[in-house]
């Protein structure tokens, strides 16, 4: 894969810089791509920018404001709570949104003559959100092959790992750092170790602790 061309689906949050040090290092050229759906904290539009500036990585930003429009959740709304109901999916679910995003994608892939797409959607953090499933992304990609006659391979890195070893991988691509301080996981836009009270930052702390206990016991 040293020789060819990948398009990485970027946020600025820590899975999906994570997944672009990991492209960096597999593929000879890779360009990055972000959607402004109207969500919640726009900051995270500025923060994928300047993390592509930073890494020297060119940046696209495709406007999907629509999903604001046809989808409404918790995520883009500041009127609604974010909540999740056990046996209901989570109000920061975006119905199509992975869907819509790798398409996109896939387009851009093709006429910038990229075939591998990278995303770092997780089943093993799964949340409740479908679209972030191995069988979802993997039937996506049969139908992108078929739908634009095109040989697209979609990577999914962090698929199979919990955010305790995304926050390893990150460190075995250098990155830990930067991934620490510079990307924005928190809904309420705050960059770095976040607001430590939302969904998207109990989480990542979590990880983030379990990791650098591992890390301390591996080293005594």
């Amino acid at each position: 894969m040293k020789k060819e061309k990948a398009v990485v689906v970027f946020s600025g949050g820590q899975d999906s810089t994570t997944c672009l040090f990991w492209a960096i290092e597999q593929f000879a050229e890779v360009e990055a791509v972000t959607f402004n759906y109207n969500q919640r904290h726009k900051l995270e539009i500025d923060c994928a920018a300047e993390i592509a500036k930073e890494l020297g990585i060119k940046h696209t930003v495709l406007d999907m404001s629509l999903l604001n429009q046809l989808a409404p959740n918790a995520l883009t709304r500041t009127d609604m709570e974010i909540t999740h109901e056990e046996g209901e999916l989570p109000s920061t679910f975006v119905d199509g949104r992975n869907l819509l995003f790798l398409s996109f994608a896939a387009v851009l892939a093709k006429q910038v003559g990229a075939r591998h797409i990278v995303t770092g959607v997780c089943e093993t953090d799964f949340s409740g959100y479908p679209d972030c499933r191995d069988v979802f992304v993997k039937s996506l990609n049969v139908t992108l092959n078929l739908s634009m006659d095109y040989p697209f391979v979609i990577h999914t890195p962090l698929m199979w790992i919990d955010k305790a070893e995304t926050w390893k991988l990150s460190d075995e691509l250098g990155a830990f750092e930067f991934v620490r301080e510079k990307t924005l996981t928190c809904y309420n836009g705050i960059i770095g170790d976040g607001c430590g009270e939302c969904p998207a930052c109990q989480l990542r702390k979590a990880g983030l602790d379990t990791y650098l206990q591992e890390r301390e016991g591996a080293s005594n």
